[in-house]
């Protein structure tokens, strides 16, 4: 429950800043689409060695508070670049991957304290729960950037700096929250702490399970168009006013809010292969969010917009926390931390090479094109994943047992 809060308030700082910084880059600073579609993939991209990592740091010392309040401090500085470094491209690409870095640093170590401290039979719904306050603040932080924008709506400029020093100030607020009320509780022996290095956690990867899991989240994370390039898309096709640009993410975390734990607890019942069974049902809802984006229907104008935002909420209650629960038992726990960062990070360059590549496309045939590009390679990544890539029925991975070097 306290992870949840540190998250919730570390989610209004985060969604502030991403709920304006695509209308901010694009329209504020005209930045192309193909540099957009760079600094978008920098801004994934910057996490995936990171994790890996923050991984190893928070297993090898059991520091995983530590190392995650690291990743949130990090995070929280980072917003009183933005203003500071005006239209300078490349300062924006420092202060975004700075930005990712620190969440990079320390998603790995919080998802293993979650996964620690639940039973096996309910970490589906543990990860639901803390993705549904974690929501909470998402669908927060938009609603602020959009009262600021709104209430500086004749100075743009002022408007956005304000966001992004709002945004500092509640991002510390949640570090003070994670090193206050946040309880590591799990303590390794020494011989455990002898066994934990960057080359360990990456051996995880000779077991098959655990790497099917890994290969299917960056197969998919491939095929994932990147909630900027979403809400672009949709703001392009209904010609949205970009002063409800900031709205968009509301859609996505409303649902997400509503279904995180539902879905998750489903997951649960379903066993441990029904969680990867409803990740891939996920990604049907973002494949009928693409078609929507491509024109394949007649919706137009918010109703367009409602359907598309329902399935990127749906796509994300049914994906995020319940990888990681799916994954949670094919690793041994003093690997936990070093076993997440290895998965996120599959994942991470996945969507990282998807945001450059989409960009890139956006340029050449247009946001309907790309779309449509991309729908065709999430139906082929889908098909592999369910068929190739599908779980066996290998034992979980020994809670206490040591992987060497």
């Amino acid at each position: 429950m306290a992870l949840g809060v540190t998250s919730l308030i570390t989610d209004i700082s985060a969604e502030m800043v991403t709920a304006v910084l695509p209308v901010y880059l694009v329209a504020g600073l005209g930045i192309s689409m193909i540099q957009f579609g760079f600094l978008d993939g920098a801004y994934s991209g910057s996490t995936a060695l990171l994790r890996l990592v923050g991984g190893y740091l928070a297993d090898r010392f059991t520091a995983r508070k530590a190392v995650a309040a690291a990743g949130y401090l990090a995070s929280a500085v980072t917003k009183l670049g933005f203003p500071l470094v005006g239209a300078s491209v490349p300062g924006i690409g420092a202060m975004m991957a700075v930005d990712r870095a620190g969440k990079g640093i320390r998603t790995a170590p919080r998802d293993a304290l979650i996964s620690l401290s639940t039973p096996p039979e309910s970490q589906g719904r543990a990860f639901g729960l803390h993705r549904a306050m974690d929501t909470v603040g998402a669908f927060i932080g938009p609603v602020v950037a959009f009262a600021l924008m709104s209430l500086l709506s004749t100075d743009l400029g002022t408007a956005y700096d304000a966001v992004f020093v709002v945004s500092f100030c509640v991002g510390g607020v949640g570090v003070a929250a994670l090193a206050l009320f946040v309880r590591d509780p799990f303590v390794r022996r020494r011989t455990e702490r002898s066994a934990v290095s960057l080359r360990s956690g990456l051996r995880l990867l000779a077991a098959a399970p655990f790497r099917r899991a890994c290969a299917g989240a960056c197969l998919l994370g491939l095929a994932t168009v990147s909630d900027a390039f979403v809400y672009l898309c949709l703001q392009q096709r209904t010609d949205l006013a970009v002063a409800y640009f900031p709205l968009l993410p509301l859609g996505t975390t409303g649902v997400y809010l509503l279904t995180a734990v539902p879905l998750g607890t489903l997951a649960d019942r379903a066993g441990r292969f029904g969680r990867w069974r409803v990740f891939l049902a996920g990604h049907g809802c973002l494949l009928a969010g693409y078609l929507l984006l491509g024109g394949a229907s007649n919706l137009r104008g918010l109703t367009l917009i409602a359907t598309v935002l329902v399935l990127h909420g749906l796509f994300y209650a049914a994906t995020d926390g319940v990888l990681m629960a799916h994954a949670a038992p094919l690793m041994p726990e003093h690997l936990r931390s070093s076993g997440m960062s290895v998965l996120q990070t599959t994942q991470t360059l996945g969507r990282s090479l998807s945001s450059v590549v989409f960009g890139a496309a956006w340029m050449r045939w247009g946001p309907a094109g790309t779309v449509h590009g991309f729908t065709v390679a999430l139906v082929v990544a889908v098909a592999v994943c369910a068929v190739v890539l599908r779980p066996g029925r290998t034992k979980a991975a020994p809670a206490t047992t040591a992987v060497t070097a």
